[in-house]
C-alpha cells in the first residue's frame, strides 16, 4: 500500500488511501528530518526508521530520600504504597552509606592488626540511618511505633551492603504497614530496622505525602539503583532476590541514556491493572529518561540452569526486595516488552524492556 510520510521537528505524519495518522511529539523533544535512514515496513510490526532527536529538559527522579532528609532537618517516613506514617518526626544527623561486601577483606589486606570489626554488626544510633543497595537502616530504640507482626529475637551478624546481616534462627522478621499490610522490611535485632527503598518515602515533617503512582516509583527506584551500581562497580549483570531467597529476575544493564516517548493510545489495554495506574492517567504523549535492560524471568523454576551460572558469577551483584516487589517488577518488565514492536522484544534468549527513570 503507498505510503506518504512527512517528517517535522515535532511531528511525524503518515498518509495512505485510507487516511491520515499524526503523531505530535512532546513539547521539549526535537527531531531533526534529516537525518531520517532505514526506513522499512516489517511485517506484523509496521513503519521502522531512524530519526536523530534531541530532548531539551531534565527529568526530576524520584527518590525514598528528599533532598533535606539530609540537612538534619526532622523527617517523617511513610508507607509508599498507602501513605500511612511509619516513623514521625524523626531527626537524621548522620545519612551513610554502607560499605561493599567486600569489605571485611580489604581491611585484612590494609590492616597490620586483628580485624577490630570482626562479627559486630554495623547498628545506626538513633539519630543515623545507613543506606544500602536497596536497603536503609534505621534504629526505633525511641520510637513508640513498633512494626506488625514480629517474630522472636534473632541473633545478627555480618556486615555488607547487600547482604548486611545474616539470620541465623528462622523468623518471622518481616515489617507490615498496619493499615495495608505491605512488607516494609525487616527486624535485624531489638532496635534496628531494615526498609527496602521501593516501599518507603522519607520526607521533612512540614510537607504532605507525595502521591506518586507504584509503578513509577518501582520502575524509578529500581533504575536508579541499576546505574548507581554499574557506575560505582562497573557491574551490569543483576539478580533479582525476593526476601525469601528465591530469585525472580535476572536483569542486564544495557544502557542509561535511553528516552521512551509514550502516547496515551498505546496503553489503553492496560487500564484494567491497577498497578499500571500511571499510564492510564498519562497526557496524551509524554517523555521519560529510561534505561534499557534485558531480562528473564525465573519464577516457576525457569530458567534454573542460567539462574545459577549468575549465582556462582561473582560480576553478578544481587539485590533483595520484598517478593512481592519482585512479582510487581516482572508484571512492570512484561508490560513494557508487550508495548515494543514484536522484532524488537527479544535479543540473545532474552527479553527487552526499559525501566522509567
Amino acid at each position: 500500500m503507498p505510503m506518504d510520510i512527512s517528517i517535522t521537528p515535532s511531528s511525524l505524519q503518515m498518509k495512505t488511501a485510507e487516511g491520515c495518522t499524526e503523531i505530535w511529539l512532546p513539547a521539549e523533544v526535537r527531531l531533526a528530518p534529516s537525518s531520517s535512514r532505514g526506513l522499512q515496513y516489517v511485517a506484523g510490526d509496521g513503519l521502522h526508521l531512524r530519526l536523530q532527536a534531541r530532548a531539551d529538559f531534565s527529568t526530576k527522579l524520584i527518590s525514598m530520600f528528599n533532598q533535606s532528609s539530609q540537612a538534619q532537618d526532622c523527617c517523617t517516613f511513610y508507607c509508599q504504597s498507602c501513605g500511612d506514617v511509619i516513623i514521625r518526626d524523626r531527626k537524621l544527623l548522620r545519612v551513610l552509606p554502607l560499605p561493599t561486601e567486600n569489605w571485611g577483606a580489604l581491611v585484612g589486606e590494609w590492616c597490620c592488626h586483628p580485624d577490630p570489626f570482626a562479627n559486630k554488626p554495623l547498628h545506626p544510633r538513633e539519630s543515623d540511618c545507613f543506606i544500602g543497595d536497596s536497603f536503609f537502616l534505621v534504629n526505633l530504640r525511641s520510637d513508640t511505633w513498633r512494626p506488625g507482626p514480629r517474630g522472636a529475637p534473632v541473633e545478627t551478624h555480618c556486615l555488607s551492603s547487600d547482604n548486611h546481616f545474616k539470620l541465623k534462627p528462622k523468623a518471622n522478621t518481616k515489617v507490615i504497614c498496619k493499615r495495608c499490610k505491605v512488607m516494609l522490611g525487616e527486624t535485624m535485632s531489638s532496635d534496628t530496622i531494615k526498609f527496602y527503598m521501593t516501599e518507603m518515602i522519607i520526607q521533612p515533617s512540614e510537607r504532605n505525602f507525595p502521591i506518586i503512582p507504584r509503578s513509577q516509583f518501582v520502575q524509578s527506584i529500581i533504575a536508579q539503583c541499576l546505574v548507581e551500581l554499574s557506575s560505582a562497580r562497573s557491574t551490569f549483570r543483576f539478580s533479582i532476590q525476593g526476601h525469601d531467597g528465591k530469585v525472580y529476575i535476572l536483569l542486564w544493564l544495557l544502557n542509561s541514556d535511553s528516552l521512551v516517548i509514550e502516547s496515551l493510545e498505546s496503553s489503553r489495554s492496560v487500564k484494567k491493572f491497577p498497578l499500571l495506574e500511571d499510564i492510564s492517567k498519562a497526557d496524551s504523549s509524554s517523555a521519560w529518561n529510561a534505561v534499557k535492560v534485558l531480562y528473564q524471568p525465573c519464577i516457576k523454576s525457569r530458567n534454573e540452569k542460567l539462574a545459577g551460572s549468575w549465582e556462582s558469577d561473582i560480576s553478578v551483584h544481587c539485590l533483595t526486595l520484598p517478593s512481592a516487589t519482585c512479582l510487581e517488577l516482572l508484571l512492570i518488565l512484561s508490560r513494557n516488552n508487550a508495548t515494543l514492536p514484536p522484532s524488537l522484544r527479544c535479543m540473545d534468549s532474552f527479553w527487552v524492556a526499559f525501566l522509567k527513570m
